[in-house]
C-alpha cells in the first residue's frame, strides 16, 4: 500500500502527471455540467424565467411610397408651418417667408429620403442646422433640416434610394422645437412641397 500512495505525489509533479490530473478534472467538470444543467433550467422555467436568446433587430415601419417616391416620415405626423408667409410670434430668427413644409413625430424619429438621388449636403447647413440635401436629377432637390447632431447616416456623394434612413428628427439650427423641415427645390428655387408631393400621389396634410 505504501508504494502506490508515494507514487501519486511523484506523478503530480511530472509533466505527464499534471496533464493527466488536468484532463481528469476537466472531464469531471464537463460531466457535472451536463448532468446538472437540467436541474437548473427546469426550476427557472417553472418560475417564469427563460434563458437569454439572440435578438434580431428589425427595421421600423417603412414610409408609404408611390412609385419612386415616398414620405420623409413613416406613419402619422403633426403638421407645422406650410410654404409661404408664416410668421411665428416670439421667434425673431424664424423666417416669416417659409420655404418648406414642417412635420413632426417627436424628437429622435427617423427621417427618410423621399426620393432616390445623390447626397450633396450632409451636416451643418446655414440656419437649417444638421441637414441633408439630395439631388434627384432634372433640377429637383429635397432638403431635410433641423436633424439631431450626430444622427446623420449618409455622406456627401452617396447614391441613395427612396426610403433610405437619413437621420433623426431634432431641433438644430433656427428651430423652435423638434420637427423636420422638408423642402423641395426646382432649379435652385424652393417650391411648395404640398402640390409637388400630391402630384406624385403622396398628399401631405
Amino acid at each position: 500500500m505504501g508504494a502506490p500512495v508515494l507514487a501519486i505525489p511523484a506523478l503530480a509533479t511530472s509533466r505527464t502527471g499534471r496533464r493527466i490530473v488536468v484532463a481528469f478534472f476537466s472531464t469531471v467538470a464537463l460531466v457535472a455540467l451536463v448532468a446538472f444543467a437540467p436541474l437548473i433550467a427546469i426550476p427557472l422555467a417553472l418560475a417564469g424565467y427563460s434563458l437569454p436568446t439572440v435578438q434580431t433587430t428589425l427595421p421600423g415601419p417603412a414610409p408609404v411610397a408611390s412609385g419612386d417616391w415616398g414620405y420623409p416620415l413613416a406613419g402619422e405626423y403633426s403638421k407645422g408651418r406650410g410654404f409661404g408667409y408664416n410668421p411665428i410670434d416670439g421667434c425673431s430668427y424664424c423666417s416669416s417667408d417659409h420655404e418648406g413644409y414642417d412635420m413632426a413625430q417627436g424628437c429622435g424619429s427617423t427621417i427618410y429620403a423621399a426620393g432616390g438621388g445623390v447626397v450633396i449636403v450632409s451636416g451643418e447647413h446655414y440656419g437649417y442646422g444638421n441637414t441633408v440635401r439630395i439631388d434627384h436629377g432634372s433640377g429637383v432637390e429635397t432638403l431635410y433640416g433641423h436633424m439631431q447632431w450626430g444622427s446623420l447616416r449618409v455622406a456627401v456623394g452617396e447614391h441613395i434610394a427612396a426610403g433610405t434612413p437619413l437621420g433623426a428628427e431634432g431641433n438644430t439650427g433656427n428651430s423652435f422645437g423638434c420637427h423636420l423641415h422638408y423642402e423641395v427645390r426646382r432649379d435652385g428655387v424652393a417650391i411648395d412641397a404640398e402640390p409637388f408631393m400630391a402630384a406624385l400621389g403622396l398628399p401631405l396634410k
